[in-house]
């Protein structure tokens, strides 16, 4: 596979992870951080704008796994840098939430 694909991957991993906390926070009435807030990526959105955007973020990281090369499940590279996308996304989200939300 091209290098691309393996780019692509990392990012829908990326795109997976920050739509789980949009998501979760969205189908459960709370308001949260989002980049459509005031101001952008501090102040917090509507639950149903956070369905919405963890949505959008699922669609995204859904196409780049499946619509960008020939995915195979497996233990396998391309597996491996969406693993990556994913933790590295986590971890960085969690420790930007917490900073910014002060908890």
């Amino acid at each position: 596979m091209a290098w691309y694909v393996y780019v692509a991957y990392f990012f829908a991993g990326c795109f997976l992870a920050n739509g789980v906390p949009h998501f979760v926070h969205g189908v459960s009435g709370q308001r949260f951080i989002t980049p459509f807030a005031s101001p952008p990526c501090v102040g917090e959105s509507s639950p149903l704008l956070n369905v919405i955007w963890g949505m959008a973020n699922f669609v995204i990281g859904y196409w780049l796994v499946f619509g960008v090369g020939k995915f195979a499940f497996g233990f396998n590279l391309g597996v491996l840098m969406v693993g990556l996308g994913v933790v590295g996304t986590a971890i960085c989200l969690a420790l930007y939430f917490e900073r910014v939300r002060g908890r």
